[in-house]
């Protein structure tokens, strides 16, 4: 699971694109408890969903003409580099490498099969300040239409390892950084496309108590249930869902894991 030891490759920060502020952190609010930090009017609106006074996730507001969208950043030590490792692998650059107001830089990015994703080069912040607790981010996945071929762009970008798991129907691709013990290290994974599935994308899961609560509450809430509660062997309980303004996130109770 994810930690705030950050090294290169570790997924360091999460943030929502919306198109109504007021309303995804009144729903986050319902769903997580998250409490919600308006920035300075120099950030265009950006803000922290915050637990226990600790970062746990942010919102901004939408680009002209995009969906909204949670959208993953993975830290990097050098910009320029992952910038030209996206480009010589076949991704797009969103948008270049950027100063944040000495806070860190941040850079956006495209695969090659069409997921959207982010760095984050610590400055002042380092990174989320809260992870694999109970509603916070605990795990990222890739669901594209090449998994191998998503494994060798993301371990060329930020040298990842990868190991196969066994999942109903499917081999699950499990995704660690590269330095430590590789168990250690997992912070996501790569799964297919299944039938019905068109987007390409990366999905965060949320870390809950009490995974078919939540899917009620968002149900309640205005969100939508893209996929009830379910057990996944040897996992845990997840659940899927999109937020008001169609954003999706999933949700995970993990299994006690073995000592």
């Amino acid at each position: 699971m994810l930690g705030t030891d950050y090294r290169t490759g570790s997924p360091n920060w999460i943030d929502l694109g919306s198109p109504d502020i007021p309303r995804a952190a009144a729903f986050y609010r319902a769903v997580f408890g998250w409490e919600f930090h308006l920035l300075g009017p120099e950030t265009g609106g950006y803000g922290f969903f915050q637990v226990d006074g600790k970062t746990v996730a942010a919102v901004g507001e939408l680009d002209p003409g995009a969906a909204s969208a949670w959208t993953v950043y993975f830290q990097s030590e050098d910009m320029d580099a992952t910038t030209k490792g996206v480009r010589d692998g076949g991704g797009d650059v969103r948008v270049e490498p950027m100063d944040v107001m000495g806070e860190g830089w941040l850079a956006q990015y495209t695969d090659p099969q069409g997921a959207d994703f982010a760095v984050w080069k610590p400055g002042r912040t380092p990174g989320l300040g809260l992870t694999s607790v109970d509603n916070t981010l605990c795990w990222v996945e890739l669901h594209v239409p090449d998994p191998a071929a998503a494994v060798d762009f993301y371990g060329g970008l930020f040298g990842l390892r990868s190991r196969d798991m066994d999942m109903p129907g499917m081999t699950y691709q499990v995704l660690s950084i590269g330095e430590g013990k590789q168990e250690d290290g997992s912070f996501g994974g790569v799964a297919p496309l299944t039938e019905g599935e068109t987007d390409t994308r990366w999905v965060p899961y949320f870390a809950v108590a009490d995974v078919d609560a939540v899917v009620d509450t968002a149900r309640n809430s205005g969100g939508t249930v893209l996929m009830p509660g379910a057990d996944v062997p040897d996992v845990g309980r997840i659940g899927w869902l999109a937020d008001p303004s169609g954003a999706v996130f999933a949700l995970l109770k993990p299994l006690p894991r073995a000592n």
